[in-house]
C-alpha cells in the first residue's frame, strides 16, 4: 500500500503530531477532539468526545469521575463509531497505556472489526523517551517515512544531548517536584522523570517508565522541593492557574522550599509533558529554563509563568 494514498486516523494527540512530524498531514482523515498541534490537523473529522470537562470541574471532581467510571470498567471518552467507518481508514493508531489518555483501545479494535475494508490498528505504547522515539520509527514504518522518522528521531536526540552537554558545567541539581495532577497531588511517571533528569533536575521524587501514583503531604516535606512545576495532565498553564482557584494542595504545602523561594511555576502541561510525541524534548528545554535560568535562560511566558503564592490554597 503507498504512504501516499493511505488513509491515516489517529486516536491520539500524540500520535496526531507525529504523523504530522513525518510530513503525513494530508493524510490524516481523522482525529480526536484534543487534537489541536499542528495547527492545519483542526478542521479534520473528530472522532471522540469527552464525558470530562477540565473548564467546567475542578481537579477533585475530574479525579473523582475518572475513577468512578474506570472502577465501573466504563470509559470517559466516546468513539464515533459511525464516522469511522465511513472515513474508511487504512490505518489507526491508538493506545492501550492509560484508559484516561484516549479512547480504549479493546473499543478501537472492536469497532474495525465491524468493518468491510481491511484496516490496520496499532497500538503505540510508551513509557519513556526512548520508547516515544521507537513509536516515531514504528509510524514512519507503517507509513513509508521510515528517512523521515530516522532523521526527526536523530534531531531529538541531538537536542537532547545539547542539554547534557550544557550541564557538565553545573554541580547542583535541585530538589524537583513535577505534579501532574492537583487534587490530589500526583508524582510523575513515564517519561516525565527523564524529562526532569535532562532538564538538570533531581528527579528522585517520581517513577520513571511506570505510571504516575499520589503523595502525600508527609512526602512532600520529606523531600521538601526547591523547584515545584504545576503540570497537570491535559492542561495547558492557563488552565492550570484557572484549576488553582478552587484546589486544595497538601497540608504544609507553604512551609515548603520552594514556596519559600518563590520558584512555583506552571508549565503548559498539554504540549510539552502530558502527550508522548516529538514535543517532550521541548518540555525538557523549557524545564531546563525553569530549573537552571543562569544557564539556559529564563523561560518564555507562553511555556511557563511563576505561580503566587495567593493562588495556592490548601
Amino acid at each position: 500500500m503507498s504512504n501516499t494514498t493511505q488513509r491515516v486516523v489517529s486516536l491520539l494527540p500524540s500520535a496526531t503530531e507525529i504523523v504530522c512530524a513525518l510530513g503525513l498531514a494530508d493524510s490524516l482523515v481523522g482525529v480526536t477532539h484534543e487534537c489541536d498541534y499542528p495547527p492545519e490537523v483542526v478542521g479534520k473529522p473528530i472522532l471522540t468526545a469527552s464525558r470530562i470537562s477540565h473548564q467546567t470541574m475542578t481537579s477533585a471532581e475530574i479525579d473523582h469521575a475518572v475513577r468512578t467510571q474506570l472502577d465501573g470498567h466504563g470509559s470517559i471518552y466516546d468513539l464515533d463509531e459511525k464516522l469511522l467507518r465511513e472515513l474508511e481508514p487504512d490505518l489507526v493508531l491508538t493506545q492501550e497505556l492509560c484508559d484516561v489518555c484516549a479512547v480504549s483501545y479493546r473499543e478501537v479494535e472492536r469497532a474495525a472489526r465491524t468493518f468491510d475494508a481491511d484496516v490496520k490498528v496499532v497500538s503505540l505504547e510508551p513509557n519513556t523517551i526512548q520508547d516515544i522515539f521507537s513509536n516515531v520509527r514504528t509510524v514512519g514504518s507503517l507509513t513509508g517515512r521510515d528517512t523521515e522518522a530516522v532523521r526527526l528521531v536523530a534531531e531529538l536526540s541531538t537536542r537532547l544531548d545539547a542539554l547534557a552537554l550544557a550541564l557538565t558545567a553545573i554541580r547542583t541539581r535541585p530538589r524537583t517536584l513535577l505534579l501532574e495532577w492537583l487534587e490530589p497531588p500526583f508524582l510523575p511517571g513515564h517519561w516525565v522523570p527523564e524529562q526532569i533528569a535532562f532538564a538538570g533536575g533531581e528527579a528522585s521524587f517520581g517513577r520513571a517508565g511506570q505510571a504516575s501514583t499520589t503523595t502525600t503531604p508527609e512526602e512532600l516535606r520529606a523531600y521538601d522541593p526547591e523547584k515545584i512545576v504545576l503540570a497537570p495532565c491535559g492542561y495547558y498553564k492557563e488552565d492550570t492557574l484557572r484549576a488553582l482557584r478552587d484546589a486544595r494542595l497538601p497540608a504544609g504545602w507553604h512551609d515548603l522550599s520552594a514556596l519559600r523561594a518563590g520558584e512555583v511555576w506552571a508549565v503548559d502541561a498539554t504540549s510539552y509533558f502530558s502527550r508522548p510525541g516529538p514535543r517532550v524534548v521541548r518540555g525538557a528545554e523549557v524545564l531546563a529554563r525553569v530549573l537552571h535560568p543562569d544557564t539556559f535562560g529564563e523561560p518564555e511566558e507562553h511555556e511557563a509563568v511563576r505561580v503566587p503564592a495567593e493562588l495556592m490554597k490548601t
